[in-house]
């Protein structure tokens, strides 16, 4: 057995859903589509995008050396906001564990193991907090395809995958790129979506997207949003739920850490409005969520309220 298969057996026997290998090449391409989504606007006030835009749409200004990317995808579906929430909706992804430190930690096991083959072997962890375009790695990797909602759908779990990489100085074995599009015809995501967010075929503007405005956006959230949130809170998973990949794929993962915690369950958002400070950090602590902060958390609330 050759090093890429032994690499892809470890990944599955550390709990990751999918792997595929990419080789490391520079796409034009990737630069001239992030360029032109910065250009727009599109990216709001997420600056930490644009400062490392160079980096982001060209592999080999974020790891010089990089010769193939490891993707990998962790299912993380635990059901649907309706099935635990009544007052208020949060988005799937944050009502567990901080995926990043359980992702980065599987990775750095991962790249261990490979370092033990050679020890002249390199690479670097990834997450989505890395310059790196994760899920247009992911498809040449043949992982899955980027639907409309700009979002991974992959064929055995949907969209609800997260996604991590190791970037190496060393050749494997690539897999097939997933160039088949199969969202075909279906506008599914476009239409359901309340803020008019995905404005065409694979175009995100996330200015109008309600994830964006309760989680990135540090600002008050514009007037235009008001009737239209849908009782979200802390991100949102309106394009993803109504993806037909997702009802007819989408399987219960069976990572723990991922499970909903049982005071996000058992209470409502006017007792989440009332938490002082140390109560949230002491029940958001290990969590995604800590990065709204109180003081988000309370403005989303609000705006649902007024």
């Amino acid at each position: 057995m050759n090093l890429s298969h032994n690499i892809k057996q470890k990944a599955f026997e550390l709990g990751f859903s999918k792997i595929g290998i990419a080789k490391a090449q520079y796409y034009q391409s990737d630069k001239i589509n992030l360029n032109n989504w910065i250009d727009s606007g599109y990216h709001g006030s997420m600056d930490w995008i644009a400062k490392r835009k160079e980096e982001r749409s060209d592999i080999f200004k974020y790891y010089p050396k990089a010769k193939s990317v490891i993707s990998v995808a962790l299912n993380y579906f635990t059901g649907n906001s309706k099935d635990y929430f009544s007052t208020h909706k949060i988005s799937n992804y944050a009502w567990g564990d901080d995926y990043h430190t359980l992702l980065k930690s599987k990775l750095y096991i991962l790249l261990d193991y490979i370092k033990k083959y050679d020890n002249n072997l390199n690479g670097i962890c990834c997450v989505d907090t890395s310059p790196i375009s994760e899920k247009v790695w992911a498809q040449r990797a043949g992982l899955g395809w980027i639907g409309k909602h700009t979002n991974l759908i992959t064929k055995d779990f949907g969209t609800w995958v997260f996604l991590g990489e190791i970037v190496t100085d060393f050749e494997l074995d690539y897999d097939k790129v997933f160039s088949t599009n199969l969202c075909g015809s279906c506008t599914a995501c476009i239409e359901a979506c309340p803020t008019d967010a995905i404005i065409g075929d694979y175009k995100l503007d996330a200015n109008k997207c309600i994830s964006y405005q309760t989680i990135e956006n540090k600002l008050d959230i514009p007037d235009d949003f008001k009737g239209k949130m849908d009782d979200w809170i802390y991100g949102c998973d309106i394009c993803q739920e109504v993806c037909p990949w997702n009802h007819r794929f989408s399987v219960l993962t069976n990572e723990f850490s991922f499970k909903p915690r049982d005071f996000l369950k058992n209470n409502d958002a006017n007792i989440l409005y009332n938490l002082n400070q140390e109560e949230f950090s002491k029940f958001f602590k290990d969590s995604a969520m800590k990065r709204t902060k109180l003081a988000g958390l309370k403005r989303n609330i609000d705006f649902l309220k007024n």
